[in-house]
């Protein structure tokens, strides 16, 4: 059985911390464009309470994979740094932190939510897709080939 808690302090934002930094490793190049070091060392920053979200997925005890929100503006929330460790890919953990950031967004109150990615994430390319994310123009900056952006209107 798989528990996805909201998190926002105490021991679990050292968990989200880490998978974060996992992450960022598993990536390839260096997020330093997006500040990566510096959001890690604030964590949860501006994944905070009201206006974001940092969501854990566990299974037996064990971290298996997160997701996080932040605003961008009023209406526009983004969804960030959505990770599921291998071991446990393949069984629907991806879909269900999207299905419940998505949610949060909409509790929150925002019209819209983007991401970036890159094409050559295929899997997540194409959960996305089956959400219901549509190509958009860019909306930040990303000098990695292939990024895309994303963005679902949430209603």
């Amino acid at each position: 059985m798989v528990a996805y808690n909201r998190v926002y302090r105490g021991k679990k934002i050292e968990v989200i911390r880490k998978l974060f930094q996992e992450y960022g490793d598993s990536l390839g190049f260096d997020l330093c464009f997006q500040n990566f070091k510096e959001e890690l060392e604030s964590l949860p920053g501006e994944y905070s309470p009201p206006e974001g979200s940092l969501v854990l997925a566990s299974s037996g005890g064990a971290a298996a994979g997160c997701v996080a929100l932040r605003r961008i503006d009023n209406s526009t929330c983004e969804m960030k740094r959505l990770y599921v460790r291998p071991a446990f890919r393949g069984g629907g953990i991806g879909r269900e932190l999207c299905r419940r950031i998505i949610t949060i967004g909409l509790e929150l109150g925002f019209g819209s939510m983007r991401l970036d990615t890159l094409d050559s994430m295929s899997a997540a390319l194409e959960l996305y897709r089956s959400l219901g994310f549509r190509e958009i123009e860019p909306y930040r900056y990303n000098p990695i080939e292939g990024a895309l952006f994303l963005e679902l209107r949430l209603e």
